[in-house]
């Protein structure tokens, strides 16, 4: 598989996140296909970025083609590919699990079923084991591939989820009828 150009994440944040699904990522080798992602910038009030630079976020700043990984409810790490201009990062919110479902199970529990390996940020996070020394990292090299054909999957737009200042924008992405979506879309 093609790994994603540079040239890919310089692009509008939107158009990156929508673009992202049907994407293949790995970390290590562990990962699957991409489902649904959200879009956030620094004129966005449900943003990290949008009260400006700080310890936490400057990730989001640049460079593009990095991760911007941070810690929810201080259990939860949620992995984002920083794009577009500075301040714009989308959260990878579900995966389709493909590689190395035998360590995704060990890393999420034994017995979970396969649909709830990477069916939220946290929990794609936990199976392909990306935590906070990933933030930072180029998404171009090794731990990270991001391999395939940006856009070539059906989509369908939403309001996000998990938030509370401007949800109702539609800029969540989930790939058309995928039962690997965190939460359904209404497709």
């Amino acid at each position: 598989m093609t790994p994603l150009p540079l040239g890919f994440y310089q692009g509008d944040v939107e158009d990156v996140a929508r673009a992202l699904i049907g994407v293949t990522l790995t970390v290590e080798g562990i990962g699957g296909v991409i489902v649904e992602t959200e879009a956030y910038d620094a004129a966005d009030p449900a943003s990290h970025s949008f009260a400006g630079r700080t310890a936490r976020n400057a990730a989001m700043f640049g460079p593009v083609g990095h991760a911007y990984v941070y810690r929810i409810y201080g259990l939860h790490h949620c992995l984002n590919v920083v794009c577009g201009t500075s301040g714009s990062a989308v959260l990878i919110r579900a995966l389709e699990p493909l590689h190395g479902l035998d360590v995704m199970q060990e890393r999420r529990g034994s017995g979970l079923p396969i649909r709830q390996f990477c069916s939220g940020p946290g929990k794609l996070c936990s199976a392909l084991g990306i935590d906070l020394s990933l933030n930072g990292a180029s998404l171009l090299e090794s731990p990270f591939a991001l391999t395939g054909t940006p856009g070539a999957a059906p989509v369908v737009v939403g309001p996000r989820i998990g938030i509370t200042r401007a949800a109702e924008r539609p800029r969540r992405f989930g790939w058309k009828n995928s039962p690997w979506l965190s939460r359904p879309m209404g497709d």
